[in-house]
């Protein structure tokens, strides 16, 4: 089992910025990859963004390249998502997941983010 704990969300106005944090534990050993996904009231739940562990290779959602990164601290098995310039469209649930390939996919519990126009 994995376990996936989210931090760093808040209201924030637009153009400010955010830093959300995600720290596993568990059978950390089969992770390979870690992301971001969120989901807005009404939609369904799209990926933010994603990163491997080993090689850090990253992926980005179109509506926020340029303005969010993503990260990993391999030592703490912890990854972050830092937003920059956030608009009222980021407002949603931040979920962290966790891919184990033969294992499933982890997800944490959400953390909200919401952004003020």
């Amino acid at each position: 089992q994995v376990q996936l704990v989210e931090s760093g969300g808040g209201l924030v106005q637009a153009g400010g910025s955010l830093r959300l944090s995600c720290a596993a534990s568990g059978s950390i050993f089969s992770i390979n990859a870690m992301g971001w996904y969120r989901q807005a009231p009404g939609k369904q739940r799209e990926l933010v963004a994603t990163i491997t562990i080993n090689s850090g290779t990253s992926t980005y959602a179109d509506s926020v390249k340029g303005r969010f990164t993503i990260s990993r601290d391999n030592a703490k098995i912890t990854v972050y998502l830092q937003m920059n310039s956030l608009k009222p469209e980021d407002t949603a649930v931040y979920y962290c997941n966790a891919r184990r390939p033969g294992y499933g996919t982890a997800w944490g519990q959400g953390t909200q983010v919401t952004v003020s126009s």
